[in-house]
């Protein structure tokens, strides 16, 4: 029974989505609690070289595992399985898996012993001493990306299948494993015991999802054909975006090389507040793109271009549906967030401003951050990964040129700026050139609605900005429990108020997330013409 329960395949991308948005609230709530351990109980220069010592792995993983399976595995793993073609799927798996391994490997321990001179580069403004804890902790982290592929691969294998439930569970455990290196191992080990978190955790992620794969056929074989076809498709859907790849890992880089040259925690302050920005893009946005993914390779030739049309498009009015008034939440509300999860221990006022800042200006942005990864899962289901490099390779090389223009007028303000400008800019010429290039007719509803979600967004912001105000004299916001209650009281009435919006004029992305939701917890059947993903 449980069995079933957890390998059950998603019949919609709303349902899959659900599902991913569930369990990704779930992992999300673990980031922020991790990140607010942290700064209950590290200075924030102790925090600075550890999450400058994420960059070098992360960046290895990003570009040599994710580059190749989220723009090539997927489609040509998921084709094969969708013409039945299981015994040649599972083949391709091992093989790209056993080259994967070959290249990180290589690649990991050339970057161990270089370390040093890599960290000299991406944190100028350290000091000696500073420099030399970042290398010790880098090193430790280099384990991770190794776990990170074996959890790539059976994610994507659980992807394809539509079975979101397990490989959603996946970032949970990732989280837990850092807490415990946060909280257990840092008691004994200090830094170091922190960093052991994050590959313990990246083995966590591989190892809850092998059962299921295993579940489905898969068996682990070693062997290398690098002539082989679903290779060579992968090999060459995947080049295009190792690049775009490699040029949104230049943001964090930039980041942190300029961030080291300002006021101490700023890198720390950059990273919680988009920390917490991102907390409904991973709900949310990368919940719908992901779902959807699968869908838009099964309509991506040119006979069923109309489908795509019409997946995409939806799926972009789910999106926006929860990440605009998602956006106004948080800049309504960004002084309660940061005070309640961050405003103790080590992290002191001057942080918290900083971080409450540079949260405002990320928000601006996030409806453009929340439709980059579907808008380029659509250009790779399209076998088209030039276009997306492109977009990104032109919006970061604006990034850089404005962080450097602006990061010394308005110091960590200015790189939160540049961030925000670049990525609206990276969405807007996606849509742009996807419209040009596949999508059928767009139609004029599909504006109308953005608009009608926007308004009724601005109307519950209001509603909720007014709350807050209201309910002040009776709280002691001095307090975290006066905070957290004028907050929690605040953003009940401003969602309450947009929901209540989408149901009383039968808003459709609230009538499909209603009917989603039904299904899913009251295991109601419903008429419904969403779109499903088993066609």
């Amino acid at each position: 029974m449980i069995k079933k329960f957890i390998n059950r395949e998603s019949a919609s991308i709303t349902s899959a989505a659900f599902i991913i948005g569930v369990m990704t609230l779930a992992a999300k709530f673990l980031g922020v609690l991790k990140n607010s351990i942290l700064a209950n109980n590290f200075p924030t220069n102790d925090i600075d070289i550890y999450l400058a010592a994420f960059r070098i792995p992360d960046f290895i993983f990003n570009i040599i595992v994710l580059g190749a399976l989220s723009a090539g595995f997927i489609p040509v793993f998921a084709k094969l399985i969708a013409e039945d073609k299981k015994e040649e799927a599972f083949k391709a798996a091992n093989n790209i898996l056993n080259i994967l391994f070959i290249v990180l490997s290589g690649v990991t321990i050339i970057s161990m012993i270089l370390a040093p001179w890599i960290i000299d580069l991406i944190v100028p403004g350290f000091d000696a001493e500073k420099k030399q804890k970042t290398v010790e902790l880098t090193r430790i982290m280099f384990l991770s990306p190794i776990f990170m592929l074996l959890s790539s691969i059976t994610g994507g294998i659980l992807q394809s299948y539509k079975r979101f439930l397990v490989y959603s569970l996946s970032p949970i455990v990732y989280n837990l494993g850092i807490i415990f290196g946060a909280i257990v191992l840092a008691k004994n080990y200090g830094l170091a015991g922190l960093a052991w978190g994050v590959p313990i955790g990246a083995f966590l992620q591989f190892i809850i999802q092998f059962p299921s794969v295993k579940m489905l056929g898969f068996k682990y074989k070693m062997f290398v054909n690098t002539k082989s076809e679903e290779v060579r498709t992968i090999i060459k859907i995947m080049i295009p975006r190792i690049f775009t790849m490699i040029i949104s890992q230049i943001n964090p880089f930039v980041v942190t090389i300029i961030a080291s040259t300002l006021a101490a925690g700023s890198i720390t302050a950059f990273t919680y507040a988009n920390d917490l920005q991102s907390f409904p893009l991973g709900i949310f946005a990368i919940s719908f793109a992901v779902a959807c993914f699968p869908t838009l390779s099964e309509f991506s030739d040119k006979h069923h271009r109309e489908r795509f049309t019409e997946v995409l498009l939806s799926t972009t009015k789910q999106i926006l549906y929860f990440i605009i008034p998602l956006s106004i939440f948080l800049i309504v509300f960004r002084a309660q967030a940061v005070r309640v999860i961050y405003g103790h221990g080590y992290f002191d006022w001057t942080s918290t401003v900083a971080t409450i800042d540079a949260l405002y200006i990320f928000c601006i942005s996030l409806f453009a951050q929340s439709l980059v990864p579907l808008f380029s899962r659509a250009f790779w289901a399209l076998h088209d990964s030039k276009t997306p490099f492109y977009a990104a390779f032109f919006s970061a090389i604006m990034n850089i040129i404005l962080a450097l223009w602006l990061s010394p007028k308005f110091e960590l303000n200015g790189l939160v700026g540049a961030f925000t400008l670049s990525s609206i800019l990276n969405a807007t010429i996606l849509f742009i050139l996807l419209n040009k290039k596949y999508l059928s007719a767009v139609p004029r509803n599909f504006y109308i609605a953005i608009v009608q979600i926007s308004f009724s967004a601005i109307i519950a912001g209001l509603i909720g900005y007014k709350t807050l105000y209201a309910v002040e004299p009776y709280l002691n916001t001095r307090t975290f429990f006066g905070i957290g209650i004028q907050g929690a009281l605040s953003g009940t009435a401003m969602l309450f108020v947009y929901f209540a919006w989408g149901w009383i004029f039968q808003i459709e992305e609230f009538n499909q997330f209603k009917n989603s939701f039904r299904r899913k917890i009251f295991k109601t059947k419903i008429k419904t013409t969403e779109i499903i993903v088993e066609e």
